[in-house]
């Protein structure tokens, strides 16, 4: 994974020796919000407005974090606004790279940097933290508008409202209340949860994490029992911040992280919602299940040494889901 450090690379794992083997993320630095008129958001500096061709967005195809970015720019027909460049998705001493020898790795579309960390420093050459995907750039400025997936989606969501991007609230203000809680237990459990489980280097820190992912899916399991969405009939950020854990749950974390006690597609509600969401139009483009595997069974040495990526299991997300029928 690697940090820089007062504007130095460092090839460092995540530190778990002092948390009793716990994996613990650390917080985005870059918490900046793109608006439509550029008025400061709930947090950082404004000046940041809605505009054509001013922004571009730097994502991993493996990264579950960097794909809600993806889906949100899909949903509301922001690829005329927002292009992409996509690193290579081996990470391993230098972080994410800027390397397009691998199928749709695009390079740096903009300034042919090798590392990611490169452009990190582009826009604050002391940075000290993680080096992350997604980032939001703001080619006028040169700088990070912000690297947290969770902001950046509800920037997407209206922002560009007014200059012509598709009809749809993903965060409505009758359910962000609704959204904002279901947001909180399903990230702590199941986004961040299978990485705890993952990432634990002690029984202990991946036995407590690892019950708390089963728990949690349980609960979803019930309450996408009950109607379509998260929420009710009406699809929210809440259903496509689970979604992309959901769509990587099977071909890695089962195998990957530990977490084999079930899979999705053991679930009856679950793997419905599952391939009910892949089936909305545009969403199975933003999946690459080649990027997701490579990147995580060949990435991470000290969880999967030999960097063998296993067969996986088949599942057919194009299967009829019924969903609609039963909801209505």
């Amino acid at each position: 994974m690697g940090q820089l450090i007062d504007g130095v690379w460092h090839d460092t794992w995540y530190d778990t020796k002092s948390s009793g083997g716990k994996f613990q993320r650390s917080a985005s630095a870059f918490r900046n919000w793109l608006t439509a008129d550029g008025a400061p958001g709930p947090s950082g500096e404004g000046g940041f407005a809605a505009e054509k061709d001013r922004y571009h967005l730097y994502v991993s195809l493996a990264c579950p974090w960097a794909h809600r970015t993806l889906i949100f720019r899909k949903l509301k027909g922001l690829e005329p606004f927002i292009p992409v460049s996509v690193v290579n998705p081996l990470m391993l001493e230098n972080g994410w790279t800027f390397d397009d020898n691998f199928p749709a790795a695009t390079g740096d579309i903009l300034y042919q940097h090798e590392f990611l960390y490169q452009l990190y420093l582009h826009a604050d050459p002391h940075y000290s933290g993680r080096v992350t995907v997604p980032v939001l750039w703001d080619k006028k400025n040169h700088t990070i508008v912000s690297n947290e997936s969770a902001e950046i989606i509800r920037m997407f969501n209206s922002a560009f409202d007014g200059l012509g991007a598709k009809a749809g609230d993903y965060y409505p203000p009758a359910l962000q209340s609704k959204i904002d809680e279901l947001n909180g237990w399903i990230y702590d459990n199941v986004n961040n949860g299978v990485y705890k489980a993952g990432f634990a280097t002690s029984q202990q820190a991946y036995d407590e994490a690892v019950e708390k992912v089963f728990t949690a899916l349980a609960r979803l399991e019930q309450i996408l029992g009950q109607h379509r969405y998260l929420t009710g009939d009406q699809l929210t950020e809440a259903d496509i911040r689970l979604w992309t854990t959901l769509v990587r749950f099977d071909p890695v974390y089962v195998t990957h992280f530990k977490c084999d006690k079930y899979r999705i597609s053991d679930y009856l509600n679950l793997y419905g919602f599952l391939r009910d969401i892949y089936q909305i139009p545009g969403i199975a483009e933003t999946v690459n299940v080649d990027h997701i595997r490579h990147h995580y069974f060949r990435s991470h040495k000290s969880i999967n040494p030999t960097g063998i990526i296993s067969i996986g299991p088949w599942q057919d997300l194009l299967e009829p889901h019924g969903r609609d029928v039963r909801f209505g």
